[in-house]
Parts: C-alpha cells; structure tokens; sequence
C-alpha cells in the first residue's frame, strides 16, 4: 500500500506531484529545492541552499517516521558544478551515513536556485 507523504515542515508541491511517498519499507521523496516552509524565502549561496534543501528532505523523511540516517540513496541536481565542493561540505553534515549518491549539473532547477535534492529511504 503506498502513502502520501505531507508535512507542512516542508515546501509544498509547486506542481502536480506530492512532496513523497511511503510504499513498504521505502519512502521516496521529491526533490526539494532550498525554500523555507513558513516564509517562501530561497536563501542565498549555495551553501545555505544546500542546508535548506536538507532540511526540507528530512522534514519530509520525519514525516515519514524515518530519519536522514534512513537515506539508502540521493540524487542531487547543481545549476552549477563549480559548486560541487561548497555543496558537499553541507551534504555531508546531514547524510553521515554516505547513502549511495548520483550528483549532476543541470541547465536550470525551478525558481532559479542552485540546488535540488531527493533521496529514498528504507524504514
């Protein structure tokens, strides 16, 4: 049985889709962009986008009952390579557990932000 995944602790869908899933033991996530839930705020630099977007992922995850340490696999969308490392060095703060990542530069992410991440999680 699959269960939509809402938390106001995160930002809602911008489209048609839900902010994640929870299908068995896996809960999936969308990609979450670095807006703040309560003000609609997108922080400046990468590297506190990249905080935001973490945080969103794990509000989305503790809804899910499940915590970051959870996270088996992330894909992270950069607008910009060259901030690869700045990216990292917050990624890494909040996915201590190296879950398996694919990490790519794409043209444009929505709102003009400079990062993007989903992840799927095991319960």
């Amino acid at each position: 049985m699959k269960t939509v995944i809402s938390t106001p602790n995160a930002p809602g869908a911008i489209g048609p889709y839900s902010q994640g899933y929870a299908f068995g033991d896996l809960v999936i996530t969308s990609g979450q962009i670095p807006v703040d839930p309560a003000t609609g705020a997108i922080p400046e630099g990468i590297a506190a986008q990249a905080e935001q977007s973490c945080k969103n992922v794990g509000a989305i995850l503790e809804a899910a009952g499940v915590t970051l340490e959870s996270v088996v696999k992330t894909t992270c969308f950069l607008a910009d390579m060259g901030d690869f490392a700045a990216f990292n060095e917050v990624y890494a703060k909040y996915f201590t557990s190296k879950p398996a990542r694919s990490c790519v530069a794409v043209r444009e992410l929505p709102k003009g932000v400079l990062c993007e991440i989903e992840a799927i999680a095991v319960k």
